[in-house]
């Protein structure tokens, strides 16, 4: 079964979800005895087996119900530049040269003012396509808690595109969409069989106004707008956290995808609970960099998931082309007038 032991202790793989044994996966794989396994600060490891190290944990958070080989062929920028630091190589001949012609200098002054600045995370970039999609969003929207949780509402039917049922989990959202949801089918307004976390008061206030209308009488006793209940998962803090391409409304339970997640010196908008720009990512990034299939024949572009954002830019240009011969048979009649 592939969803089998997903919470495994023994594994300690996080996972997109609030559930307890999750969050001690966290902690035991980044700051527990599991760290180890992933800090490569030692030759005990092969390259080959770091960078399998690195794509398995990676792989296990973002996106890890998406088959490998679609991750590969459909989850991948179009281009994945280099993020391995360059190895200065002594004893070539091409040192004097450079001495001579001051380029040491100046790769030494760029050295620094990088250095100074600081380099983007671009390396995290390689899982903004899984971001995008309608899932991964509703979970970044914090409507539910988890990605397997947002998946069932999708399927069911519980989820709006745009003002429109939509039943497919795989689409990838383009900016400016809103997605919305079902309030009845959110597991946060309904009473839990567990323990929770009662964050609004909702069990006090509600025994407070029976002790009031006992007390002063029904008649003369002012109704009060009923409160909503909201039942917080335990452990959950962790994960309440909104990205900056989110624009959530809690109100009316939507959201809207503005852009795409970006980077900038120090800061990625990814989520992920490794260092964006440590080497486990870079390791993760160097695995695809090696083994990602770059060919895509018509019949695999017919299976690609739907991009929303690609089939905006194909109306784009296919508008642009039809008036292109609107314009050339208007100019063509003008002539024989």
């Amino acid at each position: 079964m592939r969803d089998a032991g997903i919470f495994s202790i023994k594994r300690a793989l996080p996972r997109m979800s609030w559930t307890p044994k999750n969050l001690f996966n966290l902690y035991a794989r980044t700051m527990g005895a599991k760290q180890r396994e992933i800090t490569f600060k030692s030759a005990v490891s092969t390259l080959f087996q770091q960078r399998w190290k690195s794509k398995a944990v990676v792989r296990a958070y973002h996106g890890d119900y998406i088959n490998e080989k679609i991750f590969k062929r459909w989850y991948l920028p179009e281009t994945l530049p280099d993020v391995r630091p360059r190895r200065k190589v002594l004893g070539d001949d091409k040192a004097s040269l450079e001495e001579f012609a001051l380029r040491k200098k100046k790769e030494q002054d760029l050295a620094a003012e990088e250095e100074a600045k600081g380099m983007a995370p671009v390396g995290s970039l390689m899982f903004a396509e899984v971001e995008r999609r309608i899932d991964v969003f509703l979970f970044r929207c914090c409507f539910v808690h988890s990605v397997y949780e947002a998946r069932r509402l999708v399927i069911h039917g519980d989820v709006m595109l745009n003002g429109q049922k939509h039943q497919n989990a795989n689409t990838r959202l383009a900016p400016g969409d809103m997605v919305s949801v079902n309030p009845s089918a959110i597991r946060f307004f309904k009473p839990p069989n567990g323990a929770f976390d009662d964050v609004n008061g909702y069990d006090t206030t509600v025994a407070k106004e029976s002790v009031k209308e006992t007390d002063a009488g029904i008649a003369s006793h002012t109704p009060t707008p009923p409160i909503t209940p909201f039942y917080l998962p335990q452990y959950a803090s962790p994960w309440l956290f909104i990205p900056a391409y989110i624009e959530p409304s809690f109100t009316t339970c939507s959201a809207i995808y503005v852009r795409h997640p970006t980077a900038r010196p120090g800061y990625s908008e990814i989520p992920t609970p490794y260092d964006a720009d440590g080497e486990v990512v870079r390791f993760a990034w160097e695995w695809y960099v090696k083994r990602r299939p770059r060919v895509r024949s018509k019949s695999q572009l017919a299976r690609m998931p739907e991009d929303r954002a690609l089939a905006q830019m194909e109306d784009i240009h296919e508008g642009r082309r039809k008036l292109r011969g609107d314009t050339k048979r208007i100019q063509a009649a003008m002539r024989r007038v």
